[in-house]
């Protein structure tokens, strides 16, 4: 079938909630990614932070290909070794974590880690009323009911209500107002991005992040970190609280640890690890063999020293090369972010415009992101190489330069 065929039948078959642009994507290799009808394009999207290795990294085909011959699903009535592996390697990776979940998406970690909290909050010698979880504006933690509330933006609450209490929200990088939403004492968790994705690819100060676990402690509450989109590796550091050298209680895990095979994680340190036992929480394809294979080899990838410094590197290069486009076009009013997790805010003037430059983007053969309607999101491959982010710069000039106009 051609391309307009198989748009025509997304539109006739999928629930209508998203808008993808009008190409059908076909095959990719590392940073390249081509359609239907043969059309290359630089990626700069990573499938949403997803592909954080590329696309058909040898060590993951190798993986999948291999567990794919031997054993697809258990259930977690039985145990196989691709889960236990990855969890071995998710704790001792981490410096914190003392116990793994394993589920299927972001959202599920989430989830988790809010029944976590809150059976936590029932333990002994803690007050059974503190069931409270503080999250911040601008944050995006899922789509389930439980973390599309925790999700402190308006715009995904509308026409889910009544939302599910319990919920608390803070403005980003607000310490003292954190302090002020904690004083009574009914937070039992704190959740929060350790960098921004959707609230515009913001990242906390060193000094926030460093005050909620301080705040936490003093309050007796779990200090829970969403690294769905900033963690393995995403930053510069496999766990974006190394950077900040902040210790959490939990963490959650997803995108980048699947590297484009779904799975999520939840880590646990000691304080809340014997919460859950038996029969507390559970998922049906949680710890997959299949996911955990891929993830296991993709964690492996990952870790490498020689992928963190070409991570640097090319954030590096990015900013260097957005910071020349906007001193040709004087687009941009700030480029913000952390490791390979890069936002360029538009001026005020191109507010609201950040859609239509994807779109100038495509016909440019770039895949970009946005982070709301006045960010261009920079969410590459961890492993991109100089010539892909040499040829994407180029692709976005054209692109800006289409949609000024000249």
């Amino acid at each position: 079938m051609d391309t307009a065929s198989l748009y025509a039948l997304s539109e006739r078959y999928y629930l209508p909630v998203y808008r993808p642009r009008r190409i059908v994507l076909d095959h990719g290799k590392g940073s390249r990614v081509w359609d239907l009808d043969g059309r290359e394009y630089v990626d700069f999207g990573a499938g949403i932070a997803v592909n954080a290795l590329g696309h058909a990294h040898p060590a993951l085909v190798a993986a999948l290909t291999e567990q794919a011959g031997k054993l697809w699903h258990t259930s977690n009535v039985f145990v196989s070794e691709p889960p236990l592996r990855l969890a071995e390697q998710l704790v001792s990776a981490s410096g914190f974590a003392e116990r793994v979940f394993l589920c299927n998406s972001g959202a599920e970690a989430n989830e988790a880690a809010i029944k976590l909290a809150r059976k936590w909050a029932t333990g002994e010698g803690r007050e059974p009323e503190r069931r409270v979880v503080l999250s911040f504006r601008g944050s995006f933690h899922g789509r389930t009911l439980a973390a599309v509330t925790a999700t402190a933006q308006p715009k995904y609450h509308e026409g889910f209500e009544p939302l599910p209490p319990g919920f608390r929200y803070s403005e980003f990088n607000d310490l003292a107002a954190a302090e002020a939403a904690m004083a009574d004492g009914a937070v039992c968790a704190v959740l929060v991005e350790p960098v921004q994705g959707e609230g515009g690819v913001t990242p906390a100060s060193d000094a926030f992040l460093r005050g909620l676990r301080e705040l936490c402690d003093r309050h007796g509450a779990l200090l829970i970190l969403d690294e769905i989109q900033c963690g393995m590796g995403r930053t510069g550091e496999l766990f974006a609280c190394h950077a900040y050298q902040v210790t959490p209680d939990v963490v959650t895990l997803a995108k980048a640890l699947g590297s484009g095979f779904p799975i999520g994680a939840m880590l646990v340190g000691p304080k809340p690890a014997q919460s859950m036992q038996f029969g507390a929480h559970g998922t049906t394809f949680g710890g997959n063999p299949l996911a955990a294979a891929v993830a296991g080899a993709a964690l492996r990838e990952l870790r490498s020293p020689e992928l963190m410094a070409n991570v640097a590197r090319q954030a590096q290069a990015i900013r260097a090369g957005v910071a020349a486009l906007d001193a040709e076009l004087g687009l941009f009013s700030e480029v913000r972010g952390r490791g390979l997790m890069i936002g360029a805010q538009l001026r005020d003037e191109h507010a609201g415009k950040a859609g239509e430059i994807l779109d100038r983007c495509v016909e440019q053969g770039l895949l970009l992101l946005q982070a709301g309607p006045d960010v261009l999101r920079f969410v590459p491959a961890l492993n991109i190489g100089d010539a892909d982010i040499a040829d994407g710069l180029q692709r976005l000039r054209a692109a800006l330069l289409q949609f000024l106009g000249r």
